[in-house]
């Protein structure tokens, strides 16, 4: 199939999804690194994952900061209330970390 009618990746077969559900997985790099920039359907078509891929960069920096930042990188299973609240309080404080510079400004 030729890179110009190829399209991301479409999984519809996860086992918990509805039947409604499409999942648009962003492209592999190396096909999109073989997409021609000069074609405007192929052109389009990496502007459309360069999209995908800042909208997961955007969703995932969150965690990274939790994971990293305040070390939680495994679960303790205390109970479900308090998992809850340390996660909310986490991701409260990944919120602040990330806007430090602009509160300090």
């Amino acid at each position: 199939m030729p890179l110009a009618t190829r399209p991301s990746r479409v999984l519809t077969s996860e086992p918990d999804a509805k039947e409604s559900v499409t999942w648009h997985v962003a492209m592999k790099p190396g096909q999109r690194k073989a997409l021609d920039k000069d074609d405007p359907i192929e052109g389009k078509l990496d502007q459309i994952e360069r999209i995908k891929a800042s909208i997961r960069a955007k969703v995932e920096h969150p965690f990274r900061v939790v994971k990293c930042q305040f070390g939680y990188v495994k679960v303790r299973y205390r109970g479900l209330k308090k998992n809850t609240a340390q996660i909310v309080t986490l991701l409260g404080l990944a919120n602040l970390w990330m806007a430090r510079k602009k509160l300090m400004a």
